[in-house]
């Protein structure tokens, strides 16, 4: 059982512009059933292979989609995702970067109730290896096995997979989660669903500095995990009031440090490694 997207996901693109073409493209050469694209006032055209329509709701309806993946531009991306919602959509993996926060609180309260589950926005978004890949991420690197993997940086999940797949050690799924200020699926939701998925056997979960997830996170882990965590937290040297990459990574009001951070998972019996480069090591050990 993968968590999020499996073989039976039939994928939507919203936002057929040059990078979600692309996109498309690479996800279809992996494997993954792109159905359709929504690209208003292009709807009833063929762009690279998929059919367009001028709304989620049609292009539901036709195709028989239960996942999106959102590209269009900041300004109507929350909006994107209200009307995935709207169209009984199960999934929304949402990479654009910018979106005004006050959107996305508007966003996320609108989604209270309803069936979607979203990602993101501004993450990489997800594969399960060699069934579906949706979002930017560098599929290629992944290899299928027990390891689950979610981080808020894009980067440093590649570097965490790679490393992963060069030992040996396969993953369950990959989860880029985001790391703007307000996002759909946090790091205890991710972790809930491989605590609850068999066929993961353990998980590598990144954090960065900013904000109080990771501390949330390692309350989740002590209390409800049975699982190994192995973690790293980014931003170690990052100065206060320092903005390191993301719009929620930043060290506010003496809050946020990564020290906190690590010793939080620490005291909920996480290993974590020092080093980025330790990542794929630090979770072979608990093996």
């Amino acid at each position: 059982m993968a968590i999020l997207c499996d073989r039976n996901t039939r994928l939507l693109v919203q936002g057929l512009g040059r990078m979600g073409r692309f996109h498309a493209g690479l996800s279809t050469e992996y494997g993954t059933q792109v159905v359709g694209g929504v690209h208003p006032g292009k709807g009833g055209q063929v762009i690279d292979g998929i059919r367009v329509f001028d709304t989620v709701h049609e292009a539901v309806e036709e195709t028989g989609a239960n996942a999106t993946v959102i590209f269009v531009p900041p300004p109507g991306a929350a909006d994107a995702v209200l009307e995935a919602a709207g169209a009984g959509l199960e999934l929304a993996v949402c990479i654009t970067e910018g979106i005004p926060a006050l959107d996305m609180l508007r966003a996320k309260a609108a989604l209270a109730g309803s069936s979607l589950r979203l990602v993101g926005p501004n993450c990489p978004g997800l594969v399960t290896p060699e069934q579906c890949r949706i979002g930017i991420m560098p599929a290629r690197i992944t290899r299928p096995g027990p390891v689950g993997v979610v981080s808020r940086s894009g980067t440093l999940t590649y570097e965490a997979v790679d490393q992963l797949s060069r030992l040996g050690i396969g993953q369950s799924t990959c989860v880029g989660i985001g790391g703007d200020p307000v996002i759909g699926t946090s790091f205890v939701d991710a972790l809930a669903l491989f605590e609850a998925d068999p066929e993961t056997e353990a998980v590598v979960m990144i954090g960065e500095i900013g904000g109080s997830a990771e501390e949330t996170a390692a309350r989740f882990v002590q209390e409800h995990m049975t699982k190994p965590v192995a973690a790293f937290i980014a931003g170690q040297n990052a100065p206060p009031g320092k903005r390191m990459g993301h719009a929620g990574a930043i060290i506010a009001g003496g809050q946020g440090k990564a020290s906190d951070k690590i010793a939080a998972l620490e005291a909920a019996g996480v290993a974590v490694a020092r080093s980025p480069a330790e990542m794929g090591e630090t979770l072979a050990k608990l093996r």
